[in-house]
């Protein structure tokens, strides 16, 4: 990389706000992230994110591809790489590797791969009372952004039937494909013949305190709780905005699991951590 290629990609990143995009873009890896999802993440109007998408864009920090209505955008880690080679080069008299840096300029041989994750899929199954809302919506969230590493589920200790309308119209609103779901009962998770699980995570406090059934797999569990947002009363926009708040708190806590080494770390160490994600403050609205 030239310094007149280096320049336009700083002045980019020059905002705080593009700085925390292409992070959090960085952080998602090969799975990207819709503007939509973004701007929550964010806590920005979609407008600005669309602004500040469209600069990482032309400095060529940001891919884009359609899917459907909307645009999932990825990191350019090769470029990433290359500026950090630029960055780098002259370091230590041009000798990095000295200073603990392996990145060299046209070595891209010696660098190594941002994600580290093994071939193994795994399993998560999300457990609240009535599987209408908050299951549900850590189901689909998971499935999109762990796509090819992890394979969720969600049920009910007692399962109301149907879909909440506002679960559905929440995640159809952010792109996410809904016409496969449905509330089930946590008892298709306890047969012999179903999949067996690598973790199972209450996210309702009244399903936390229920004797669940013996799941196939000896799967890690903890518990992650979230308001109800069926609970909640008054307007349409107010009880659409309680079901917004607990998608954002999902993504929140599942982003932190996702970016845990799993196939770095032994089986007392994930369950330490996932029960400190349990404990995360989450977003309230207030």
């Amino acid at each position: 990389m030239e310094k007149s290629a280096a320049v336009p990609v700083f002045e980019a990143l020059s905002s705080g706000v593009r700085l925390d995009v292409f992070r959090l873009l960085v952080r998602m890896g090969p799975q990207g992230m819709v503007a939509g999802e973004l701007a929550a993440a964010l806590d920005l109007p979609a407008t600005n994110m669309s602004f500040h998408l469209k600069t990482l864009a032309q400095a060529g920090l940001v891919s884009s591809e359609q899917e459907g209505r909307y645009q999932r955008y990825r990191a350019n880690m090769p470029l990433m790489r290359a500026l950090i080679a630029y960055l780098t080069e002259e370091c230590c008299t041009g000798m990095p590797e000295a200073c603990g840096i392996p990145l060299r300029r046209n070595d891209v041989s010696q660098t190594k791969p941002e994600f580290s994750m093994s071939d193994k899929t795994y399993n998560v199954l999300f457990l609240c009372s009535a599987n209408s809302a908050r299951s549900i919506i850590a189901e689909v969230v998971l499935n999109e952004l762990g796509k090819g590493r992890f394979k969720a589920y969600s049920a009910g200790s007692h399962p109301s039937g149907a879909v909440h309308p506002l679960t559905l119209q929440v995640l159809q609103a952010q792109g996410y494909e809904t016409g496969h779901l449905r509330s089930k009962s946590w008892e298709e998770f306890a047969r012999h013949d179903a999949p067996k699980m690598d973790f199972v995570f209450t996210v309702c406090d009244q399903t936390a305190g229920e004797v669940c059934p013996t799941w196939p797999g000896q799967p890690l569990t903890a518990h992650w709780g979230f308001a109800d947002p069926v609970k909640v009363e008054g307007s349409e926009q107010r009880r659409l905005d309680a079901f917004s708040l607990v998608q954002n708190q999902l993504v929140n806590r599942l982003r932190l699991f996702l970016s845990l080494p799993l196939d770095k770390l032994d089986r007392l160490a994930i369950r330490q951590e996932i029960d400190r994600i349990g404990l995360e403050p989450v977003d309230t609205g207030a």
